[in-house]
């Protein structure tokens, strides 16, 4: 075989991968859009697959969706949690880097969310699952609040402004709960609570993320909740 028709067969081959991951790719977000519009539709939310630039301006307080630019959500979900307003969604952002050489490289970052709105001022409060530095930082004495669960201390990161609202909010019953799910990036911000992740979830892990942010919120200390409303008036 001479080496100029072994090159285009090397060409061939590599155009061939390249244009089954692109069919490959746009099955997987066909397969994925369809199976978040039938979590929508079972759980009687409307579903809007189409990019959204401006949802960033919906949910300011939440650092996570000001992140790099070309900003926008996709695979939209909304409807209601018994009253609360809810919303589910994908997101898309864009960071970028530049190579020994100077060239300008882009890195592209999806994640999926849920919030779901109160419906009364929350004050604010982060839980996410313990990492590696987050021990380090409890070795030199930055240490994130700690609870009577050890296995809750030890398996999330917690902090908040204000400790006894952490430590409301963050009862007995609550840390079992959110033991025994699958462990989200939690915020409280304003009226809502996000939960989300640094990648994008399945339609289960959606039905799980509103499991616990609704039942974090239903779990309050009546007494609280009624302190909460007060801020409002």
């Amino acid at each position: 075989m001479s080496p100029s028709i072994f090159f285009v067969l090397i060409v061939v081959a590599f155009v061939a991968i390249a244009i089954g991951a692109v069919v490959w790719n746009a099955r997987m977000r066909d397969k994925r859009r369809q199976e978040l519009a039938g979590w929508a539709q079972a759980n009687s939310f409307k579903f809007l697959p189409e990019k959204d630039h401006s949802f960033w301006l919906r949910y300011q307080l939440f650092s996570c969706l000001q992140r790099g630019d070309n900003r926008y959500a996709y695979n939209i979900m909304l409807g209601t949690a018994g009253t609360r307003v809810t919303c589910g969604f994908d997101y898309h952002y864009e960071t970028h880097s530049t190579d020994s050489k100077g060239h300008r490289q882009t890195q592209h970052h999806n994640f999926s969310a849920l919030v779901v709105d109160a419906g009364f001022p929350l004050k604010p409060l982060s839980i996410r699952p313990e990492g590696f530095f987050d021990k380090l930082t409890e070795f030199v004495g930055l240490d994130d609040i700690d609870f009577e669960s050890s296995e809750f201390s030890h398996k999330f990161f917690v902090k908040a402004p204000d400790r006894r609202w952490a430590y409301d909010v963050l009862h007995q019953k609550t840390m079992e709960l959110m033991l025994a799910y699958p462990r989200f990036y939690i915020e409280f911000q304003g009226t809502q609570v996000m939960a989300y992740h640094n990648r994008t979830f399945s339609a289960g892990e959606f039905s799980s993320a509103l499991k616990v942010v609704t039942s974090i919120l239903d779990y309050l200390p009546p007494g609280v909740v009624e302190e909460l409303k007060a801020m409002r008036s």
